[in-house]
């Protein structure tokens, strides 16, 4: 059977024209030297122009990054704003990015910015230390829902301007990661566009943006179209060429996997990534793949890896004894449920910074093991007697609580968990709600169990995850709410620690302690990014950089028109199409 790639409803109601460039009539020596040389993962031969839709799964409460940090939410939201600094894709080194140029004092408490002549918002004004001013005051209000960028920023005393293109941070206490929480870290807005507005309330329309992308359509609960602007600052600046050259991103949003991937199929989905094992071992097949029209590849490279798990609500009496929680854990066979319900796709995380253990180290953890009696034993030591029901008991209320849920695919897993949950005595059920519901409720922690999966860094600080001030704080990431004065003091000590590698140890530290508390049922993880798409774009030599995720694609990939031309070729006459590599590694 031969396929047509069809056309979406969004799509056939406008045909996508061309972003043309403005011509750059600035002065090259102004260019920083660090961005007047070639992008080492850009490929010389990307080309603008183009689209691509790539697949989002649900549709953000919010396009605020500050408000709402869903990942759809950030790709979006840093395509619009800037940081002051940027990384070098592959040595990690700070480059300039807002600000041309930088100095930090020798007691490492004053970081100094001189922003970018060039720097533009999309109205034509320039970026000034008045709009850094503002980004850090708009954060720092109480009154707005930026919790999560409050535990960084809150080391700093306010920015001072020096003149209209330099501003000044000072830090109260020293940091390893202070000048990064200033410098690469925060998204600077504009004050002339914010200025006087409930921030709250700014969640769907940007008007006025410095970065390469503008919103031009959102369509709740189906998708948001970004278009590429060709009058964006760095355009010219040569550290650019062959990034940013999609003329459109759409990200489509279907609430439901099975929906979505009959689109992709179809051809309404450009790039798939893939976050189910079920849909890359049994769907990801048939015709497309087997003709080569679909790419199927797993990428492996040096990308951070987090954890995902159950967070059990510490501050529910229900779990606020540790030995409930590790009953939790002994009630979760989780080789079971890779195996048969996960296809053997991922392994077990026995830390909650997995990524210390891909090269081969010993992990010091001992994974927690499917034990149901040691779980009976430890919640009649908790003191949970069953009843003549055969339910649990204790003080005279019942064993009972709610997993709260945000996505139908995750039942099946929790549905194991229930059966043997059910088997000690255990009333559990699960309380499945949409995207926003769900943050809503969980920003209060007003859960006792929910499924959370947290992204990880290459610089990682453990203070927002797990010290004791956050765990009573509205919207941080402490979810179970732990708190352990050895922690606290080891969080303290990293602070101040600039070694990565001494760092990293004392973070392993922190690992061991935390596993032993049971804050969270760990479940697996995925050591590489599964990526299906349609070939008709050209990809780097490796399609997701050095440390890059799913997002690297919008940002180097690049619409090969003539490609696509010979994909509907092979398409009409049903033949296969042009050999990939279907496992690609870091060298």
């Amino acid at each position: 059977m031969a396929l047509a790639l069809n056309c979406s409803e969004e799509d056939t109601k406008e045909s996508l024209s061309k972003v043309n460039d403005v011509p750059w009539q600035g002065d090259m020596a102004s260019i920083p030297n660090a961005l007047r040389v070639k992008n080492p993962v850009a490929d010389p031969k990307a080309k603008k122009g183009g689209k691509i839709r790539v697949y989002s799964h649900q549709f953000p409460k919010s396009l605020n990054y500050y408000l709402d940090q869903f990942t759809t939410t950030a790709r979006i939201f840093t395509s619009l704003y800037e940081p002051l600094t940027g990384y070098h894709p592959l040595t990690l080194e700070t480059i300039p990015h807002l600000a041309r140029d930088w100095k930090i004092s020798p007691d490492k408490k004053k970081f100094t910015f001189y922003l970018d002549p060039n720097a533009r918002w999309s109205d034509g004004k320039p970026v000034t230390a008045e709009d850094v001013i503002f980004t850090y005051d708009t954060i720092m209000n109480p009154k707005n829902g930026t919790a999560v960028f409050r535990v960084s920023l809150s080391r700093f005393l306010k920015p001072v301007k020096l003149d209209d293109l330099t501003v000044v941070f000072e830090a109260k206490e020293v940091h390893w990661n202070n000048f990064n929480d200033v410098a690469s870290s925060i998204f600077i807005l504009p004050k002339h566009h914010f200025e006087g507005k409930d921030f709250n309330k700014e969640n769907m329309e940007f008007p006025v943006v410095s970065g390469p992308y503008k919103i031009t359509e959102v369509k709740k609960n189906r998708y948001i179209k970004l278009e590429r602007r060709g009058d964006w600052w760095q355009r010219a600046y040569p550290f650019n060429e062959g990034r940013n050259n999609f003329d459109q991103i759409v990200y489509k949003v279907y609430n439901e996997e099975a929906v979505a991937l009959q689109a992709f199929k179809k051809g309404d989905i450009d790039i798939y990534p893939v976050y189910s094992a079920f849909v890359w071992v049994e769907e990801a097949k048939g015709e497309p793949f087997d003709k080569n029209w679909i790419a199927k590849q797993r990428i492996f490279n040096l990308k951070p890896i987090g954890f995902q798990g159950w967070a059990m609500n510490g501050r529910r009496s229900i779990f606020s004894d540790k030995r409930v929680r590790e009953a939790m854990n002994l009630l979760v066979d989780r080789k079971l449920m890779i195996d048969k319900l996960a296809y053997g796709e991922y392994d077990p995380t026995n830390s909650y910074y997995p990524d210390f253990y891909l090269g081969g180290e010993k992990n010091p953890n001992q994974p927690t093991e499917f034990n149901i009696e040691k779980a009976r034993k430890l919640l009649a030591e908790a003191g949970w007697k069953p009843n003549a029901e055969g339910i649990l008991e204790k003080d005279g209320k019942p064993f009972q609580f709610s997993i709260l849920d945000r996505d139908k695919k995750t039942e099946k897993y929790f549905t194991v968990f229930l059966e043997k949950a059910k088997e000690v005595g255990i009333r559990a059920s699960i309380d499945t709600l949409d995207l926003a519901a769900w943050s809503e409720r969980v920003d209060k922690y007003d859960f006792d169990m929910t499924w959370a999966a947290w992204g990880s860094g290459i610089f990682k600080d453990p203070e927002s995850q797990w010290l004791s001030k956050y765990a009573d704080e509205a919207g941080q990431p402490n979810l179970p709410g732990l708190k352990i004065d050895e922690v606290d003091k080891l969080i303290e000590k990293q602070k101040t620690e600039f070694s990565v590698s001494k760092r990293n140890e004392i973070l392993k530290q922190i690992d061991r302690i935390v596993y032993k508390e049971y804050p969270y049922v760990l479940l697996w993880h995925l050591p590489s990014t599964r990526l299906l798409y349609w070939q008709k774009y050209g990809v780097p030599s490796l399609p997701l950089g050095k440390y890059g995720d799913e997002s690297f694609s919008s940002d180097y990939w690049w619409y090969d028109e003539e490609k696509d031309k010979k994909l509907s070729d092979a398409l009409s006459k049903n033949e296969k199409f042009t050999d990939y590599e279907a496992v690609v590694r870091w060298k």
